[in-house]
């Protein structure tokens, strides 16, 4: 199992400057331009009228506990950018432990998405991506699911298992939004192959702003709930990096 690098959890009300403190300075403005434009270029998906469906994973297991409480803040507010168009449903999945894998009903506020994931602690364990991976196929085999969003840090699985599943997602339109927290060579290259795959994208986060990671994660669910119209609204609305989404968009 990982061992915990950081032994200290911070507490579940953290200010900005600690949000701050507490994520890796890892990104830059070129990677999360390339994010937003992935994300810009990704087709729409599902019928119009329909609530958008988004699988939102995390990585539960002990190395996350330090950024965790801030994170959980965070991914809890993408309900707000959604409740005017037509709707957003989430399901919120995670895995811990020894093969510990969870995912929730889907869920249509964001009140009780923030109270399951607070509810949620870290666990020593390995990733389970794969499962993550299989539950997506599965779910959207039953109804679609217009995009998949995991938020992680390592990867310590066989990227040739995963890769197949990754395609299959493809082909099935789901695109998967990989939020990498940290530095980890090895899961960057990974992450990047499986949400290339997918027709997805991939972004690490980092400590300059607290803020650009609420707009990326608010963004993804946007284009989920309302396609690219309600994404070209949303970055001028909110500025700053989304708005170089919009700008895209119009260039394509």
């Amino acid at each position: 199992m990982r061992a915990n690098r950081n032994a200290t959890a911070h507490s579940a009300e953290p200010g900005m400057e600690n949000e701050d403190r507490k994520l890796p300075q890892v990104s830059s403005t070129t990677e999360v331009a390339e994010f937003l434009r992935k994300v810009a270029a990704t087709p729409a998906t599902g019928p119009s009228g329909d609530r958008g469906r988004l699988i939102f994973a995390m990585d539960a297991t002990a190395s996350r506990e330090p950024t965790w409480d801030t994170a959980c803040h965070i991914q809890g507010q993408m309900f707000q950018e959604t409740a005017g168009l037509g709707g957003l449903d989430i399901q919120l999945c995670y895995y811990r432990g020894v093969g510990e894998f969870s995912a929730s009903p889907w869920m249509s506020g964001s009140g009780e998405l923030l109270q399951r994931m607070t509810g949620v602690f870290c666990l020593g364990g390995h990733t389970q991506i794969e499962k993550v991976l299989r539950h997506a196929i599965s779910e959207t085999r039953k109804k679609k699911v217009n995009a998949l969003v995991f938020v992680g840090d390592c990867m310590e699985e066989d990227i040739d298992q995963l890769c197949p599943l990754a395609g299959e997602l493809g082909l099935l339109g789901v695109p998967a939004f990989i939020f990498h927290e940290g530095g980890e060579i090895t899961a960057g290259r990974a992450f990047t192959q499986l949400a290339q795959l997918t027709g997805g994208a991939y972004c690490r986060f980092d400590a300059s702003s607290a803020q650009q990671l609420r707009d990326l994660l608010s963004a993804v669910a946007v284009y989920a709930a309302g396609g690219h119209k309600a994404l070209q609204d949303f970055g001028k609305h909110r500025g700053g990096a989304v708005l170089q989404l919009t700008q895209q968009v119009r260039k394509g």
